[in-house]
């Protein structure tokens, strides 16, 4: 049986970040050395120069591949025009142009997704959206990957909301879009944004699709431990453990096994 490891990170908000936790995070990944290091979004807390600089420093520095989608803190906060009419320029010159390509590792695709909006029609800028073309796109993305491969969403927003969950995310076309990745077959969909782990399956399809979602390391915590996940790939299943900073390091919190739709079902391993 082969065994791939994710490490699942988000809401770090470099220029608020709990520095002793992201410190023990890089340590973490150096001795485990994950096959990939996955990012959801708000990498900065308000989407400044300085924040970026510092992200990018840090995340460049850890023993592994990385991808990073944006949230909805790496617009620029306090620049009305820079986040109406160039929204992700800071981002893009930090971390390169925004993707929706797939990537592949040992076994797992990934294909990023914006669900962050710089301005919408609403006067909570920081709630996601999703259209059906992004839907759409990431499906197709995955399903030109590998037969056999974990095919993995990774967004910022939870498409769905997290039950007792200390905030929402209220994404416009997010319902749409978990029915779309569930019928797409789609086994993960990797989010952030609420500051707590989650793991809850998503409407829809055969029932193996799943939406989990990781905590922050930042000093902006909403009830639950600052933390991150550890995601473990084998063949028939996919172990999903929150990690918790205890003041020192990283423990156990809470753990997921999810099993895997079979290699045989209708549009699974397809490529």
């Amino acid at each position: 049986m082969s065994l791939r490891r994710l490490a699942h990170l988000s809401d770090i908000h470099f220029g608020g970040e709990h520095v002793d936790a992201v410190a023990a995070v890089r340590a973490w990944i150096a001795e485990h050395r994950p096959d990939l290091t996955i990012i959801t979004g708000d990498i900065t807390r308000e989407g400044a120069p300085v924040e970026f600089a510092a992200a990018r420093k840090w995340v460049h520095s850890l023993a592994s591949d990385f991808l990073i989608v944006p949230g909805n803190h790496d617009t620029p906060y306090f620049n009305l025009a820079h986040r109406l009419f160039r929204p992700w320029k800071r981002y893009e010159t930090y971390f390169g142009p925004l993707q929706e390509a797939a990537v592949q590792r040992a076994g797992v695709a990934i294909a990023p997704v914006n669900t962050a909006r710089g301005v919408q029609l609403r006067a909570n800028w920081s709630k996601g959206a999703i259209t059906r073309g992004q839907a759409q796109r990431a499906v197709k993305a995955l399903a030109a990957a590998r037969p056999g491969s974990l095919r993995v969403v990774a967004c910022h927003h939870p498409l769905i909301e997290m039950i007792g969950g200390p905030m929402s995310g209220k994404v416009h076309g997010g319902r749409q879009a978990a029915e779309t990745f569930s019928c797409g077959n789609v086994d993960l969909v990797l989010t952030g944004h609420v500051h707590a782990p989650f793991a809850l399956p998503l409407p829809g399809g055969d029932g193996h699709t799943w939406a989990v979602g990781a905590s922050t390391l930042s000093i902006r915590e909403r009830g639950v431990p600052i933390g991150f996940n550890s995601v473990e790939v084998a063949d028939d299943c996919v172990t999903i453990t929150a990690l918790a900073w205890s003041g020192s390091h990283f423990e156990p919190w809470r753990t997921w096994r999810i099993d895997r739709r079979l290699q045989g079902h209708p549009g699974a391993g397809a490529g």
